[in-house]
């Protein structure tokens, strides 16, 4: 059985609120939690992007056993690596043994703001990597330097250091990047119940590791209900191919959501109150390899979902539960 956690959605909520979820998941038994890093919502209706960093430390404050990490964050072109590593191991300080973090190759709706291009995938895909390399280098103490075909580190020294260095998860959803996973990561994040995407991670070197798939949820009384407010607030999830990755602002990605029917959202977000109907996408999951699923529950009713996951959801996946999120 995979255990079950939580997404909080920084394109949907204020900060405060925010940390209240995350102690709200944490009493209704979610064992940790993925927190968005983003600049801009997808689209204008979600209307939240608050400092990620900033909200793991109300978090660290206010939680006890909830473990959480960055579900993800691009270490790459917004924000340097070399802060990252910082960013990350202060959180890791804050959140002893709680923290891990969630990195992947980002999109362009938060990357472009200060100008730089926004390159091809497989550029993208390298950067990452070479990211992955400095952010270690930078925790292993003392003053390093660093000079890439991508980032330069010139004598940094990060002080402050956990006692336990943070796991690093990459987000995958193709091959490459699965592959690069593997060999790089300590964990695998995907959005996708893809079989052949958790055997090329793990032929990488990624067996044994965690892998987190994510399901879009949105809980209501009524299913009605349920996909008038996912189409609503979370039309993006059925823009399909690179659309995510490319799309710049968040009125392009209103535009293409134009094109997309609530009968669409629906095929990709479990809407109504029906429990099996949860079970059978986290299961999907969990024949596919996954031994880890986290439920991203779409638009402001967070309260009413968290009773019906401790009630109808949690039970059934911690009674024979043998996997932990390392």
């Amino acid at each position: 059985m995979p255990s079950i956690g939580f997404a909080l959605s920084s394109e949907e909520h204020v900060p405060l609120d925010l940390v209240r979820y995350a102690t709200q998941a944490e009493e209704a038994g979610f064992e940790y939690a993925l927190v968005s890093d983003h600049f801009h919502p997808w689209v204008d209706k979600q209307g939240q992007s608050p400092f990620v960093w900033s909200v793991i430390g109300g978090i660290a404050q206010a939680t006890e056993n909830l473990r959480l990490g960055t579900g993800v964050t691009c270490p790459m072109i917004r924000i340097h690596p070399a802060i990252i590593a910082q960013a990350a191991a202060t959180s890791a300080a804050m959140l002893p043994g709680r923290f891990f973090l969630g990195v992947g190759t980002g999109e362009n709706l938060n990357e472009h703001i200060l100008g730089d291009r926004w390159p091809e995938a497989a550029v993208r895909l390298g950067m990452l990597e070479e990211a992955i390399e400095v952010i270690r280098l930078l925790w292993q103490g003392g003053y390093q330097s660093h000079h890439g075909r991508y980032y330069t580190v010139e004598e940094a020294r990060i002080y402050t250091l956990p006692d336990e260095l943070p796991p690093i998860y990459v987000a995958a959803s193709k091959p490459n990047a699965a592959e690069m996973a593997g060999r790089m990561g300590d964990g695998l994040i995907s959005t996708s119940p893809d079989a052949e995407l958790v055997e090329t991670f793990e032929s990488a070197g990624g067996e044994g590791k965690p892998k987190l798939g994510q399901v879009t949820v949105c809980f209501a009384e009524s299913e009605e209900a349920a996909r008038k407010t996912a189409y609503e607030w979370w039309p993006n999830a059925a823009l399909t191919g690179a659309l995510s990755q490319e799309l710049a602002l968040p009125r392009h990605f209103e535009g293409a959501a134009e094109m997309v029917s609530e009968d669409d959202v629906a095929e990709k977000i479990v809407c109504g109150a029906e429990a099996e109907k949860y079970f059978e996408q986290i299961d999907a999951y969990a024949d596919a390899g996954f031994n880890h699923v986290y439920l991203h529950q779409v638009g402001p009713d967070q309260e009413r979902f968290f009773r019906f996951a401790q009630a109808e959801l949690l039970p059934r996946y911690a009674a024979d539960r043998t996997t932990v999120l390392a």
